[in-house]
């Protein structure tokens, strides 16, 4: 389950060694190693894949992992975490690490915000005292952090914005990038991706990409999609951006998602994905499976002495059964979150891993094909009228 050996290159080298259509498998290299795209990342919010440990998240193969700027600035604060040595050694993980920029928090999770061209300001969530987020602010933090890809403060808006307000999005996204990538020049430790905005706009979407590859960016995070849009919006919109984003960039679409979101957005030439679903659908009771979707809590699973799923090689399936897995979530025992989360990032990262053999190989339309077969519902909604 551990990627192969590369020859390290400069960070930020992205090779691009084989394509099927549009989708794509690459390598980009960072300071603490390479990524084997199309990747997926577990989402590690405050430092910690939440109930696992890093030898759990090494065991289950995963590359890279993304850790959240917002909460990690309030608790426990990133100067604290400079001081010792950065997120890698103050958790103990010693593979690469992406971090978002907080904007998307300090709009959404915050009791006040208000957002001026400096930045955001916002009140905490967890005391309500004032901070304030610039864009020289959020690459201080990562910095401080240790990333090996940060991201810029960006303006991200809801499903149903106007063209207008989207438009204005754009314009203080792409002033924001600028004033990032001024704090952070090229050759700086750390990788730093532009954002891309603009809704569900295809034509705002491509003038925000073209203003984000005039700033410069070692690669390119498509924000603001999954937050509500039908999916064929999304899939619109990433068709749109493919041959406009520079084909030797890696690309990253932020927030998604499920396994035919990811599946369908390969297809479209993303390389990069990141969402909570696996793990919080697992401490749900809500499981993968190469048979589709399994409600653990259910009592026809009581007396089930077969393994989640027999075609899975994780700790969970080759050593527990349906029915002790059943137990732990209705007894409510910790463990549960534990071997469920296993299990579930281990189906998302066999996905991607299969994905890109499938690309090198010529049958990705086959792959993606078997995918749609366990999932015919969520398929439909890929075929649904644009709205």
């Amino acid at each position: 389950m551990t990627p192969e050996t590369h020859m390290e290159k400069t960070p930020g080298t992205f090779e691009l060694i084989g394509m099927d259509g549009r989708a794509r498998a690459g390598i980009l290299h960072t300071a603490h190693g390479s990524i084997e795209t199309p990747i997926f990342m577990p989402v590690g919010t405050v430092g910690s894949v939440k109930a696992l440990a890093p030898d759990d998240i090494h065991a289950i193969g995963a590359q890279i992992i993304l850790g959240n700027t917002y909460h990690l600035y309030l608790r426990p604060g990133d100067d604290l975490v400079a001081r010792r040595g950065g997120l890698h050694e103050f958790m103990k993980w010693d593979r690469p690490i992406l971090t978002d920029s907080g904007g998307f928090q300090a709009f959404s999770l915050s009791s006040l915000n208000k957002m001026s061209a400096d930045g955001v300001e916002f009140r905490s969530h967890i005391d309500g005292s004032r901070h304030m987020f610039t864009p020289e602010k959020v690459v201080s933090i990562q910095r401080n952090l240790g990333s090996d890809i940060m991201m810029p403060l960006d303006v991200c808006l809801g499903y149903g914005a106007s063209r207008e307000d989207a438009a204005k999005a754009v314009r203080r996204t792409t002033e924001w990038a600028a004033r990032c990538r001024a704090a952070h020049p090229v050759g700086s430790p750390g990788l730093l991706f532009g954002i891309v905005q603009g809704c569900t706009y295809p034509e705002l979407r491509e003038a925000s990409a073209r203003q984000l590859m005039d700033i410069g960016f070692e690669g390119y995070s498509i924000g603001g999609l999954a937050v509500g849009e039908p999916k064929n919006l999304m899939m619109k919109n990433l068709r749109a951006l493919d041959p406009v984003l520079p084909q030797e960039k890696p690309r990253y679409l932020m927030g998604v998602g499920t396994p035919l979101d990811i599946l369908h957005a390969i297809e479209t030439g993303v390389d990069m994905f990141d969402c909570v679903l696996p793990t919080r659908n697992a401490r749900n009771g809500t499981l993968y499976t190469s048979a589709g979707k399994v409600n653990i809590k259910r009592r026809e699973y009581a007396e089930d002495d077969s393994p989640l799923d027999p075609k899975c090689s994780c700790y969970t399936c080759r050593t527990f059964t349906k029915a002790y897995l059943r137990h732990l979530y209705v007894s409510k025992e910790l463990l549960a979150f534990r071997l469920n989360s296993i299990h579930n990032l281990t189906y998302f990262l066999d996905m991607v891993r299969g994905a890109r053999r499938a690309i090198l190989e010529g049958r990705y339309a086959e792959f993606k094909a078997g995918y749609e077969a366990m999932y015919p519902e969520e398929d439909l909604l890929f075929d649904a009228p644009e709205c």
